[in-house]
């Protein structure tokens, strides 16, 4: 038996695993008696700050259209964090397979990362909820969730690992340096995000432990390659979305403010709010130190050369302000 082990799982840093588990148990949190605790949204706050929705860039806007912008980002900001979970859980159930004769701790660490991983989901379908029914009507959120992991999952696991560790770390990042400092978003917003963090910073750890150890099974630089090339076709998948929620996004307030008889400003902000999504959801994880070193730590330069210039279209997207945010 003890063959059978060793043939089924790599080595697995058993410490990690278990504090994970440890942390898990610690801040395990309830949706209704946390987070939400029987309140709703309060439409004169933001819910995004201007770090990460640059609505600070559109100076034609006044102060409530400029709110109503960080409002329909946040939702769809909630929206996609429910989007991606759907493939991150489904990903973690299938690579805990390899501990289910192993390591017992690892495997209770990643059923416990996808147990939770599904409460987001449910979290984020009840804010969807809770925010279109304050909202005014139009509002559409275009990809479909099973759609979009279904294509995903079709991908190596190596890379879909990859992309899993880009996301929650830049979750990390945006909960630490953006959302948190800011006193004038909705404070039931900063709590869905605050009690996200708690659980996502433990997520991230096990990300990395399962790519890395996806990483080991591969023999050869032909696997890696084709990892690589999974990586950069995922990320371009996730611009290909971006871009269509970017305008519905767009013309939903252009539509709702009057401003789609003006194309001029009209045109300003679909490309602002272009600009902030691919700065939320992938260039800001890309850019996170902890990322560009475990990523360093798996490809070699020419791979690495690879993934760089496949972003590199999309770093015109980085604020003024990012080095702060992403050394945070």
């Amino acid at each position: 038996m003890s063959e059978v082990v060793s043939t089924l799982q790599p080595d697995v840093d058993s410490a990690r695993y278990a504090k994970c588990v440890e942390v898990s148990k610690r801040i395990r949190w309830d949706i209704d008696a946390d987070v939400i605790r029987g309140r709703e949204f309060d439409f004169t706050n933001k819910l995004l700050p201007e770090s990460l929705s640059l609505v600070d860039r559109l100076p034609f806007l006044d102060t409530g259209e400029r709110r109503l912008l960080s409002q329909i980002q946040g939702r769809t900001y909630a929206n996609i964090f429910g989007l991606v979970e759907r493939f991150i859980s489904a990903k973690i159930l299938e690579v805990s397979h390899d501990h289910w004769l192993g390591d017992q701790i690892a495997l209770e660490a990643l059923v416990r990362f996808t147990d939770e991983e599904l409460k987001h989901q449910e979290l984020f379908r009840r804010i969807e909820t809770m925010i279109g029914a304050g909202m005014p009507a139009g509002y559409t959120f275009v990809p479909r969730p099973n759609d979009v992991a279904a294509a995903v999952l079709r991908k190596s696991t190596w890379s879909v690992l990859a992309l899993t560790c880009l996301i929650e770390l830049f979750t990390q990042v945006h909960y630490r340096a953006s959302i948190d400092p800011d006193t004038e978003l909705s404070p039931l917003f900063k709590d869905v995000f605050l009690f996200h963090w708690k659980e996502e910073s433990q997520h991230a750890i096990l990300d990395e432990l399962e790519w890395l150890r996806e990483d080991a099974k591969l023999t050869s630089r032909a696997e890696r390659d084709a990892a690589v090339d999974d990586l950069i076709a995922l990320v371009g998948g996730v611009d290909g979305i971006l871009q269509i929620q970017a305008k519905a996004d767009a013309d939903y307030f252009s539509s709702v403010t009057g401003m789609d008889g003006n194309a001029q400003r009209a045109g300003r902000v679909h490309d602002t709010v272009l600009k902030a999504y691919r700065w939320q959801y992938i260039v800001s994880g890309a850019m996170e130190p902890r990322f560009q070193k475990v990523l360093a730590g798996v490809v070699d330069d020419a791979q690495m050369k690879r993934i760089q210039d496949a972003l590199a279209p999309l770093m015109y997207a980085v604020p003024a302000q990012a080095g702060a945010l992403v050394a945070h």
